[in-house]
């Protein structure tokens, strides 16, 4: 019998709801069979469905007077994460997952994670700073990453070494992270097409989107909304533009909402 494997997910604020939380469930649900545990870290644990195991947010352990916790992701990279240990495949709350997530568990390696440039088409100015351009196309994107509890402890002892050089010098935790893992030589990219984006890959590009409606890539099994617009804009029929229409998505509504 195989081992059971983690699913794990972050809830904090008020920018996403029990009944957000318990779709992703829900949706791992139907589409991974092999035995798992779905573990959401949370502060606020009520509303969530019995399966879900709710834990505590893991501490950052930032030194005293240093408050900033937006890059709370980090904590999942303790070596003492709630007591958990094994394989874990992280997921953040605003996705659709939409076919079978075993290929994440068994594609061999230590760490993997999105490239984040696959979500997004080219941005031929950024090759205008080649340094720049080159470690940015590395960054991988920490809505989707598999990995080994206690494993990376190395990326938030950096961190923790000097949270407000880290700040300083990279925007957003996942560059940081992603800049670690390539330094201790783990950054690794799922194939390309696994993961997808709403807005570059199912919607049909510019005045097309007004003829054909957006469909799911072959072989996608992850759909995310990265950049604009966000998941809770398209289901709440938001996120056009004259140069883009959303049209019908009721494949993407019924992988999203249905029990």
């Amino acid at each position: 019998m195989q081992e059971p494997v983690l699913i794990l997910t972050m809830k904090w604020g008020t920018l996403y709801s029990s009944d957000d939380v318990n779709r992703l469930y829900r949706q791992v649900r139907r589409h991974l069979s092999r035995p798992h545990r779905f573990v959401c870290f949370t502060d606020d644990a009520a509303g969530l469905d019995a399966g879900i195991e709710a834990q505590p947010l893991p501490e950052l352990g930032l030194p005293e007077g240093h408050g900033d916790t937006r890059w709370r992701k980090l904590a999942l990279f303790r070596r003492d994460l709630g007591g958990l240990v094994g394989t874990a495949l992280f997921l953040d709350i605003d996705l659709v997952v939409v076919d079978d997530l075993s290929p994440f568990f068994e594609l061999p390696g230590e760490f993997f994670i999105i490239r984040d440039d696959d979500l997004f088409r080219a941005k031929p100015l950024r090759k205008l700073n080649p340094e720049r351009d080159s470690f940015l196309h590395s960054v991988g994107n920490s809505s989707v990453f598999r990995f080994e509890i206690g494993a990376h402890a190395y990326i938030l002892d950096a961190y923790l070494a000097d949270p407000a050089a880290a700040t300083a010098q990279y925007e957003i935790s996942q560059q940081f992270q992603s800049a670690q893992l390539a330094s201790h030589g783990y950054l690794n990219y799922w194939p390309r097409g696994w993961c997808v984006s709403f807005k570059n890959d199912c919607v049909p590009r510019n005045l097309l989107s007004y003829f054909k409606p957006p469909s799911l890539p072959e072989g996608a099994r992850i759909v995310l909304f990265a950049g604009e617009p966000k998941m809770a804009d398209v289901f709440a029929g938001r996120g056009h533009r004259w140069y883009r229409r959303i049209g019908n998505i009721d494949w993407l509504r019924r992988a999203w909402a249905e029990s």
